[in-house]
């Protein structure tokens, strides 16, 4: 039974689909105006987690995700210039050529971090006639309001505005108006009103607007969200029309803790005001991955990518790895040195993995294991249950790396282990963890490090240690590993650890 935190109601609760075993999860995508950092990479990797174990836990899941390609301000005030516009302008680029090259960026470092693709993605700029249907539904029932620049939302005609920070409306128009990112405009009635639509500049044509009922422009940040999600996932739109009525409630909506305050509690508001219902009954958020003065973002000019994570060689499912060991909703402090401890232990896995494929090849024991197999299995899916909790779903991964090194030390031990079964339990963890350990393979060894083992084999059966320890060294040098095992002599390459 899986128990998740929600950030609506600030409390774990006992996940529960509208039905049953299928399940709507919504996840926000990137704004592709840039490369996205380690830090926003952190959320998704957040929710590729949530998506693996619910589908350990048998549900069938259908993941939907925006692509944010126009709408999204320099300001979180409705004020500045659209970020793809800005660095098209930058790069002297088309906004529809940056936003496709920083999409297939994007997608290609999920890739490298083995992210399950969502079924869908979405693009902000495929969903106008959407976006103006939503709109025209929330002015006939009297939520919006016009100024010189765009329509508004009117945040205090809706009686619950702000319930996902846990803050009523005077009390969230009082926080943002002294936080130094938000800077009020006159003509906004509220400093939590926010835009649904925006006018395009008098003197100027940007280059991606469209015309509407109410002028030509270009939809607010806020409002593509909730279209999408109630396009795919709430059975809300059909031809492009609007039908309030037969709008379907959302199972699981995510995002970074930062989407909290204004995103998301705009995305309610739009789609609770237009039909009277509840618009997603689970909001899960992922903390921020920090540095050593404070969070990690493009505002803050301390960004990491994935690529520089690459280029300094290590590999980035060592940066997966380091992100399960903390909890999603607890800050991570990002160094170097625990990406490379990261590394080190992902290497180890490796190692692992490697030895029981050598192993199951060599040893043809068809017993039960030295030691039981299903207590482990049960208590990772009950732990991974409690709210996504990795660090313990790790520490039952190292427990059972422990209990198989220690039996096969042992030659009766040994005897009794099934290697294929312990294999077969570690792709059933990695099935979650997702660190691509059936992609390791069995190395064919090169005939003349075969060689040299053989002769320090012979030494060995001499006594002669002192002359079969320089051949191991030799081998290592070679860059190999050579162990010695119950079934024989093992010699891999040293790419995939020590153990």
């Amino acid at each position: 039974m899986l128990r998740v935190y929600n950030t609506l109601n600030r409390k774990k609760e006992v996940f529960q689909p509208k039905t049953d075993k299928k399940v709507g999860l919504y996840t926000c995508g990137p704004t592709v105006y840039s490369y996205a950092h380690i830090g926003n990479l952190r959320t998704y990797i957040f929710e590729d987690i949530l998506k693996r174990v619910l589908l350990l836990d048998g549900y069938k899941v259908k993941h939907v995700m925006n692509i944010t390609d126009v709408g999204h301000l320099t300001s979180d005030a409705d004020a500045g210039e659209d970020k793809i516009e800005k660095a098209a302008k930058k790069e002297k680029k088309s906004a529809q050529t940056i936003a496709e090259f920083y999409a297939k960026a994007f997608f290609q470092d999920c890739q490298k971090l083995n992210i399950i693709p969502p079924d869908i993605k979405a693009r902000a700029t495929d969903h106008i006639k959407e976006d103006i249907a939503l709109i025209k539904e929330l002015e006939k029932k009297g939520f919006t309001y016009h100024t010189k620049d765009g329509i508004y939302f009117d945040t205090s005609k809706l009686k619950d505005y702000g319930k996902l920070t846990g803050m009523n409306f005077q009390k969230l128009n009082k926080t943002l108006r002294a936080g130094s990112r938000i800077k009020f405009s006159s003509e906004k009635r509220n400093i939590t009103d926010f835009a649904l639509w925006k006018f395009s500049p008098l003197k100027s044509k940007r280059q991606m607007e469209w015309s509407s009922p109410w002028g030509i422009g270009f939809p607010g940040w806020h409002i593509e969200c909730s279209v999408i999600n109630l396009k795919y996932l709430g059975n809300a739109f059909q031809n492009h029309s609007f039908r309030p009525q037969k709008t379907q409630t959302i199972d699981i909506h995510t995002g970074g803790i930062d989407h909290i305050p204004i995103h998301h509690t705009n995305e309610i508001a739009q789609v609770e005001a237009a039909t009277g219902k509840r618009f997603v009954n689970y909001w899960l958020h992922g903390a921020f991955l920090t540095m050593k003065k404070g969070r990690m973002g493009k505002s803050e000019g301390n960004t990491i990518l994935l690529k520089t994570i690459e280029e300094k060689k290590y590999n980035p499912l060592a940066f997966r790895y380091l992100i399960l060991n903390t909890s999603y909703r607890s800050p991570l402090a990002f160094s170097w040195e625990s990406l490379a401890n990261a590394q080190s232990s992902l290497d180890n896995i490796y190692n692992f993995a490697w030895d029981c494929l050598w192993d199951k090849k060599h040893n043809t024991n068809k017993k039960n294991t030295a030691f039981p197999l299903n207590p482990l299995k049960k208590k990772f899916q009950k732990v991974l249950n409690d709210d996504l909790n990795t660090p313990q779903a790790l520490a039952i991964l190292w427990t059972l790396i422990k209990q198989y090194y220690q039996a096969r030390k042992d030659q009766k031990e040994a005897n009794k282990l099934s290697p294929l079964q312990v294999y077969n339990l570690l792709l059933e963890f990695d099935k979650v963890l997702g660190l691509e350990i059936e992609k390791l393979k069995l190395t064919p060894i090169p005939l003349s490090i075969e060689k040299l083992s053989q002769k320090r084999e012979q030494l060995r059966q001499k006594q002669q240690w002192s002359q079969s320890d320089k051949i191991r060294e030799q081998i290592n040098q070679a860059g190999y590993i050579i162990k010695d095992t119950p079934w024989g002599t093992v010699i891999k390459p040293n790419t995939y650890g020590k153990q």
